[in-house]
């Protein structure tokens, strides 16, 4: 089974080797119809410490690192 990969924007660097990834996706309401978005922040590994706020990365899955920690950072 491939891993999936999700693209999104660096809200957050502050811990060692991790950033917070936010990724928006957009959704219809399942009553209205109308398209919303809707967000998720994840807890993503970056060993070289290179990405900043406002980044746009891709992450990948990977086995669990720690806690919180199931993503990579793909570098590029």
């Amino acid at each position: 089974m491939p891993k999936r990969v999700l693209t999104g924007v660096v809200v957050s660097d502050k811990n060692e080797k991790t950033v917070t990834v936010r990724v928006d996706r957009r959704m219809s309401h399942p009553i209205y119809k109308k398209t919303i978005q809707r967000s998720k922040k994840y807890a993503a590994h970056d060993e070289k410490e290179q990405f900043k706020v406002g980044d746009k990365v891709q992450i990948i899955e990977s086995k669990p690192i720690s806690k919180t920690k199931r993503w990579a950072v793909v570098y590029e």
